[in-house]
């Protein structure tokens, strides 16, 4: 465990956590909505023209949702994440203008152009996520310049039309530079991804995608790039092949199976269970560790991912709207009528793909991993390998005594901090606050409930929500610097897999020796 001392960062760090915190940003827009673009996609998949259960009536719904309804709960998510409610109704406003400004636009130019050649709406989500910060950190200033100085009683009518007033400016500011700017940004981003299809080049998408997911990065892309294109393409062509270059679970699943056959350790032990919860689950976070502990394995998942993405480009697979979390279930569920042989087999083939590279990679430096391990504290744990080596084939008795080792005093693990504050709100932190920190909160809640300590609870929060209130907060080690920075004064510990740590045993340990005390 480590204190709450901020560390130095170097300059490398502090670019990968200025990425790392814009991509959060742009996920704590974008995730709390994906519920809404689900339904959307529900209502396109069963009502449009080429839907199961066309309606002409009830497709009516499709453009205004997209259009309107979602820019504009993007707009206010971003502005309440900035400035609480008042920061989200004047992002709503400001939004509705580029909303406006850049329809008309569209209109001007689709003027000058045969009805036969016309240009689509083009669906304000970039737009969104750039007048909500700027109409909540402007709206956020604006009221610091007055705080403390309205007479009493003219309080409710300064903060009613001073919104009202700002949110009107900002709405004429994204009705004419922001639309004019997104629209020009999406043609270019349009035109861009174009010629990747044309010239068979979008695989290569995977040589940036996949590094990025395993260090945290992969919000920025996928929530400032990905969707917003794929939204817009899906909307004039019913799917895209955009949402399935992240979501894909094939690469992960290929990494976890060949930790599970070839991996060494405390890794082998626990990949299976990682595999079920990333590919079933949907949360990919639980094979970054694992990809990380010996990186020349991100060629494995480029490799999976290029693969993935080249089967769909071939058969056509493509999803309509966002699966989010990235699990089989949700990939399926948004799978475009007549694509699911192309999708499930762009899954099937990248997670052999990777399979197969991490295999190789994982049996050629064996030897010198076990020969690692034994020189470290986990040497019990390298001769339980050994010795199921030479056997042939596992054994359950010889899985519990890994497990035990793992969490056996001794074993490798930090010594619990010794820490004068008392523990009792402990929160799980990650980038969305949804996903992997919700299962590590899960494994967590139960130890405490099973070790019957009370009085302790146990959240799961994104980290652009940490505040004072927390005693205690885990992280996985390439986020712990960004939590230090948001809850500084907190007791913080870094692990490597939410799933299965063995400092949870150090938190249980120290959070019932101080309600002993406190007995």
């Amino acid at each position: 465990m480590t204190t709450s001392s901020v560390p130095a960062t170097t300059g490398g760090s502090k670019t990968r956590v200025g990425v790392q915190r814009f991509g959060t940003f742009l996920s704590g827009m974008i995730m709390p909505n994906i519920p809404a673009l689900i339904a959307w996609g529900i209502f396109t998949a069963f009502f449009i023209g080429v839907g199961f259960t066309p309606n002409a009536d009830l497709a009516t719904i499709v453009g205004p949702f997209i259009h309107y309804l979602l820019p504009i709960i993007i707009a206010y998510t971003g502005g309440n994440i900035v400035y609480g409610i008042r920061g989200g109704v004047v992002a709503s406003i400001a939004t509705m203008g580029a909303i406006a400004g850049s329809d008309l636009l569209i209109a001007n130019i689709n003027a000058t152009l045969p009805a036969d050649n016309q240009l689509g709406q083009v669906h304000m989500f970039i737009g969104a996520m750039i007048m909500a910060p700027l109409a909540a950190y402007t709206m956020k200033w604006l009221d610091s310049l007055w705080e403390g100085k309205i007479r009493a009683g003219f309080e409710m009518l300064v903060n009613m039309f001073s919104a009202g007033i700002w949110g009107f400016v900002m709405a004429v500011v994204g009705f004419y530079p922001i639309a004019w700017l997104v629209n020009g940004l999406m043609q270019i981003l349009s035109n861009a991804v174009n010629w990747l299809v044309e010239m068979n080049l979008l695989p290569l998408t995977s040589i940036l995608i996949e590094p990025a997911k395993v260090l945290f990065l992969n919000n920025a892309i996928n929530h400032g790039v990905l969707t917003p294109l794929g939204i817009q393409q899906s909307a004039e062509e019913g799917s895209s092949i955009l949402f399935l270059l992240e979501a894909n679970p094939g690469p992960g699943l290929g990494l976890l199976l060949a930790f599970t056959f070839f991996g060494i350790g405390a890794a082998r032990a626990s990949a299976p269970g990682a595999a079920l919860i990333q590919f079933v689950g949907g949360i990919h976070e639980v094979y970054f560790p694992y990809a990380l502990m010996k990186p020349i394995l991100i060629l494995a998942l480029i490799g999976g991912g290029m693969t993935g993405v080249t089967t769909n480009m071939l058969l056509g697979g493509a999803l309509r709207a966002p699966a989010a979390p990235g699990s089989i279930i949700a990939v399926l569920a948004q799978t475009a009528t007549g694509k699911y042989f192309a999708v499930i087999l762009s899954v099937i083939l990248s997670a052999a793909v990777t399979f197969l590279i991490s295999a190789i990679i994982l049996r050629a430096s064996r030897k010198r991993d076990l020969a690692a391990m034994a020189a470290t504290d986990d040497a019990f744990g390298a001769a339980i390998t050994q010795t199921e080596a030479a056997k042939g084939k596992s054994s359950d008795a010889l899985g519990g005594l890994r497990a035990g080792a793992a969490t056996a005093p001794g074993g490798g693990i930090e010594p619990a901090v010794m820490t004068e504050r008392e523990i009792n709100n402990i929160v799980f932190a990650c980038d969305a606050g949804m996903g992997s920190s919700a299962m590590g909160a899960s494994v967590l809640r139960n130890k405490i409930k099973k070790a019957g300590i009370e009085g302790v609870t146990v959240v799961n929060k994104a980290i652009a929500n940490l505040d004072a209130s927390a005693d205690l907060i885990i992280t996985q080690n390439q986020l712990t610097d960004r939590a230090r920075q948001q809850a500084p004064n907190a007791v913080h510990v870094s692990v490597d897999n939410f799933m299965n740590s063995p400092k949870y045993e150090e938190v249980v340990d120290l959070v019932r020796e101080q309600h002993k005390d406190g007995a």
